[in-house]
């Protein structure tokens, strides 16, 4: 079996390189043609959405899976057009060319096509409100995929983290290693997901007996604010040696801390669906961290 994976460089896509050859041969591709230990890989430019149909035509792939995003949330607000193209456009063409050929089709979404003014863990089916241009932009994107009207599999996550990459864990412990004391959002709630979580859950779902199809929420267990996850990255990164000292973690405001783009206030994401899927359940939150800062 070959699996054609896009976005093999990210944070998710990385972790997939590793999880996805469970399932057979993986064919990366990243938008340079390639991987950070400078291996050559294809090709697969989200900005040009037309050429990505070929590619699949010629891999001639059993599962596609979509790991590459435009995911610079302030940057998508004057960027609407390039957000759209790659979250958007570039999923529908290749959801439309995996329906042609009967291929199962992966992709992942996001928590902030809710508006985050809910009180208890959004479900799959509950309405959507993006607030700014990189919400709408992965809205458009799942809307596209389910217009196609393949086998589909859309996975919304929220707060990824992971040791590769860019992210909120790497730069607390960065942080923490430079400065006494570091200002963190308290009044944004939702569910840390380490990547490697998402890569594996990914697998073991397309591994099933009768895989799947439609939407579910991807999050561990449980729910913390920006505030509380890194208070728990310092005591865990502390713990294990990686830093010399924890330092002071103050909360403040979103209103402390303006953006370009707002956010979800309340993002936690129900995934009773899933489990129920996998017979299982899923980590709690802070399990996943110790994991990711152990591994």
């Amino acid at each position: 079996m070959t699996v054609l994976l896009f976005g093999g460089n990210g944070q998710v896509g990385h972790e997939l390189r590793r999880s996805l050859r469970a399932l057979g041969d993986v064919v990366v591709t990243t938008r340079s043609g390639e991987l950070p230990d400078g291996a050559r890989c294809e090709v697969a430019d989200f900005d040009r959405p037309g050429t990505l149909a070929a590619l699949v035509q010629r891999v001639a792939p059993a599962i596609v899976v979509n790991a590459a995003a435009y995911t610079a949330v302030d940057k998508a607000e004057d960027d609407v057009d390039a957000a759209f193209r790659t979250n958007a456009e570039a999923p529908g063409v290749l959801a439309r060319a995996c329906a042609l050929r009967d291929i199962p089709f992966v992709h992942y979404s996001t928590d902030y096509v809710f508006d985050g003014q809910g009180s208890r863990p959004y479900r799959e089916d509950d309405p959507t409100a993006p607030l700014g241009v990189y919400g709408a932009s992965k809205l458009a994107g799942e809307d596209a995929i389910r217009a196609a009207g393949g086998r589909h599999l859309i996975l919304r996550t929220a707060w990824v983290y992971g040791q590769h990459g860019h992210n909120f864990m790497k730069t607390m412990l960065r942080l923490g290693a430079e400065r006494d004391e570091l200002r963190v959002v308290a009044d944004q709630v939702g569910t840390p997901t380490p990547a490697a979580l998402i890569a594996d859950v990914t697998t073991e779902l397309l591994g099933l007996r009768d895989a799947p199809s439609g939407t579910f929420h991807l999050t561990p267990r449980g729910e913390t604010s920006w505030h509380g996850f890194a208070e728990a990255i310092l005591e865990e990164a502390l713990a294990r040696g990686l830093i010399p000292r924890a330092p002071k973690v103050i909360p403040i405001a979103t209103s402390d801390y303006p953006t370009r783009a707002r956010r979800p206030g309340y993002s936690r994401l129900d995934i009773g669906r899933l489990e129920q899927v996998l017979g299982r359940a899923l980590p709690e939150w802070r399990t996943g961290l110790r994991q990711v800062l152990g591994s």
